[in-house]
């Protein structure tokens, strides 16, 4: 059991952080598409569609980062210092973020300030985010369990690369969560933006994929080696699905498919990482065995955890049963 207790709580880490990704993921894609509407009226109803979800979604990150700290204190205190500087620009953009979304429904001759910093603050979280998950992917200098690196490490081509493919990603998220709460000039609008987000989105796995697999030798055994290549196959083939279903319901069919399937694409995404990492909780040389806490400590924080995840599943479930369906009925 003793073993198991890191297997488990790689699973509730990794689970609080997915669905930061799904639902943060949205709202911040929706501030990021803010500014391509210029109605002020268009963008109230941009923002009144993730009023309700926006602040309650950031808890998923604070499971994550909790989660973490308790359950590997290792990894914690290796990546805090590898990734210190994107971490504290994204908090400070949430923050930046927050006040903007509060600033704005009460300003008026200031309102236009407001939306633009709701968009910066919207694009540098998402960018920060990126960043942090390409220099995670790619690997932190480790020795002796201390962090080795440079205040900058993070900073190469391929972190750069998946920061700004993130951004198409949570906007993809953003527009087809529009398609599915708005009506009017903003869900046409955003059904226009999703069809290019996707093939943006693609292009970017494809790219960020091949990238791993030719530079990263490990990743390549991961994949390619026999059995695994057919146990593996369907992920990347699901996700070609995946893409293809949202194209198509972008035209016709029920208008929560293309949220539902840009959801199941992001799934896919985040699977084919954890495959490839498993079982590093800091790559490329601290597993969660060598990361994880005392079984005590382990066990004693999991209790709290199975009685405190439930409640906020059923407030998230509760909060978006209550404010389902479309948002500002009646606006032309």
């Amino acid at each position: 059991m003793e073993q198991m207790l890191p297997v488990i709580w790689a699973g509730v880490i990794a689970f609080g952080v997915f669905l930061y990704v799904v639902l943060d993921g949205f709202d911040l894609g929706v501030g990021i598409l803010f500014l391509s509407r210029e109605s002020q009226k268009d963008r109230d109803l941009m923002m009144n569609s993730i009023a309700p979800f926006w602040d309650g979604n950031e808890t998923w990150l604070a499971v994550g980062g909790a989660g973490l700290m308790g359950a590997f204190p290792l990894a914690y205190a290796t990546l805090l210092p590898a990734l210190y500087l994107p971490v504290m620009v994204m908090l400070m953009a949430l923050v930046f973020r927050g006040v903007a979304f509060e600033f704005r429904f009460k300003a008026e001759r200031s309102r236009g300030v407001w939306d633009l910093a709701f968009f910066a603050g919207a694009t540098v979280t998402t960018f920060c985010q990126g960043i942090m998950l390409g220099a995670f992917v790619q690997g932190v200098k480790v020795e002796k369990g201390v962090y080795a690196g440079g205040a900058f490490d993070w900073l190469t081509p391929f972190s750069i690369l998946v920061g700004f493919a993130l951004l198409p990603g949570y906007a993809l998220l953003g527009a087809t969560w529009l398609v599915m709460k708005a009506h009017g000039y903003v869900q046409a609008h955003a059904r226009r933006m999703a069809k290019i987000l996707l093939l943006m989105v693609m292009a970017a796995m494809a790219i960020i994929s091949l990238w791993m697999v030719i530079f990263d030798p490990g990743v390549r055994m991961r994949w390619f080696s026999s059995p695994n290549i057919f146990w593996l196959m369907p992920v990347p083939v699901l996700a070609a699905l995946a893409a293809l279903v949202l194209w198509r319901s972008l035209t016709m069919g029920p208008e929560a498919r293309p949220f539902q399937m840009a959801i199941a694409l992001f799934t896919l995404g985040y699977l084919g990482l954890g495959v490839s990492r498993w079982p590093y909780v800091v790559p490329p040389s601290i597993t969660i065995w060598d990361a994880a806490s005392p079984p005590a400590t382990q066990g004693f924080i999991l209790v709290g955890v199975a009685i405190t995840l439930p409640l906020v599943l059923g407030y998230t479930f509760y909060v978006y049963r209550v404010f389902k369906g479309k948002t500002g009925e009646g606006y032309h």
